[in-house]
């Protein structure tokens, strides 16, 4: 992990608030026009595409390894409250997959869990391992989805569960994004 000093990411907008500055991990990619703010914590090999906000002003995130985070989406969470100490932050699991324009909010995503393209996902709602929100869902606050599930709709309900080939393409997608990061960045780091 780099120090407490906002890494140098040519493009990418890294701000500390509160006294709290982003942690990425040297072989993390934050792909240019990401503003990336506060109590932030991205693990190795994870990828943040272009134009993603990743705002942590009030709470914490924290995403694992090979996680990747696609274009346009949107990262925040919630602070203590009176009944609430804890707050919601947003805890993001190892070899998650969270499509293009997601907005992921104060929840939690379990290892090798899955968001669509455009899904919402809510204050304390959980995605289990291996689960898939689908594309334009709404995980509504609170609610938790069981392993293996597909949920859809909003509000997004259990659907059905996943069988072998959902979960192979999942971690099959994992892969592409590891790889593909690592080609994006070895094209930004030529074009200078």
């Amino acid at each position: 992990m780099s120090s407490s000093r906002p890494p140098d990411r040519p493009g990418v907008r890294i701000v500390a608030i509160h006294g709290k500055a982003p942690r990425i991990h040297d072989r993390a990619f934050v792909a240019p026009g990401c503003v990336l703010v506060g109590d932030i914590e991205i693990g190795a090999d994870s990828s943040v595409w272009y134009n993603c906000v990743l705002r942590a002003d009030v709470s914490r995130i924290v995403i694992g390894e090979r996680t990747n985070v696609q274009d346009g989406s949107v990262l925040h969470c919630d602070p203590p409250r009176p009944g609430d100490p804890e707050g919601s932050p947003l805890i993001v699991g190892d070899d998650v997959l969270i499509g293009h324009m997601a907005m992921i909010h104060g929840c939690t995503i379990h290892d090798r869990g899955f968001v669509g393209l455009g899904a919402i996902a809510m204050n304390k709602a959980v995605i289990g391992s291996d689960a898939m929100l689908a594309a334009g869902a709404m995980l509504t606050e609170g609610k938790t989805m069981g392993p293996r599930e597909l949920w859809g709709g909003r509000p997004a309900r259990l659907m059905r569960a996943l069988d072998d080939a959902a979960i192979i393409g999942m971690r099959l997608g994992v892969m592409h994004y590891a790889q593909n990061a690592k080609d994006h960045a070895a094209a930004i780091a030529q074009a200078g």
